[in-house]
């Protein structure tokens, strides 16, 4: 496997890695549903942490493209399914952090391997691959027919309580969200992100009472982002 390196964690990393080696796949997801013992489709996503002189402590997150199979529209990890050349997880989640956003890979530092999660919808089996961006460079949609948009979220927007929601999608089942930068953060990255702002210490109190529909939800994000783009 590729080394890992969490000994250059910067220290408001430590506390997230302190607690993620006892975290297992029913404290990750926000459905406690845990993978095949055998088959699904195997996939990795990066977990990228940096740091803006500006806004703080960040991570990167991308939009994905509408006309996709597979959770279209939504935001998501850089990530994506394995390749046989792949030698590991986190091999496959460098390589597709650059084939989407232009991430370089020698300027990542690996710091942790997470359990394997399950995405129900689609059958992916996803393994997070927990990194710090030492040497950030410029990042966009390398492929737009793939991503719309690439977007790093300041921490202090995700742990602010009035950007945070239960979400309740079609099938009925209902998980945390965030409405930030004009997006809606939900599904799978939703449920991830809320534990490991949890995990880290970072968390905020929120109202946990406040859920809505994934379609009003979503619709409000929109009208965010169009207010931001036109102000």
């Amino acid at each position: 496997m590729t080394t890992l390196r969490p000994d250059r964690a910067p220290g408001w990393l430590h506390p997230l890695l302190e607690n993620v080696g006892d975290a297992d796949a029913a404290t990750l997801t926000h459905h406690h549903i845990r993978p095949p013992a055998s088959g699904g489709r195997r996939a990795a996503v990066l977990v990228l942490f940096g740091e803006d002189p500006v806004h703080g402590p960040d991570v990167l997150l991308v939009e994905r493209a509408s006309t996709l199979r597979n959770h279209a529209g939504q935001v998501a990890f850089p990530g994506g399914r394995a390749d046989p050349e792949d030698r590991d997880p986190i091999a496959t989640a460098l390589r597709e952090a650059e084939e989407e956003t232009g991430v370089e890979p020698a300027g990542v530092a690996p710091l942790a391997v997470l359990p394997e999660l399950f995405i129900p919808p689609s059958g992916f089996v996803v393994t997070p691959v927990v990194a710090h961006w030492e040497r950030p460079v410029a990042v966009h949609a390398v492929d737009t027919g793939e991503t719309a948009a690439v977007v790093r979220v300041p921490l202090s927007s995700l742990v602010e309580p009035a950007n945070r929601l239960l979400v309740r999608n079609p099938s009925g089942t209902s998980g945390p969200a965030f409405a930030v930068a004009g997006l809606l953060v939900w599904g799978f990255t939703g449920g991830l992100l809320s534990a490991l702002l949890d995990l880290g210490g970072w968390a905020r109190p929120w109202d946990t009472s406040r859920m809505d529909d994934l379609g009003t939800a979503w619709s409000a994000a929109r009208a965010g982002r169009q207010e931001v783009a036109g102000s």
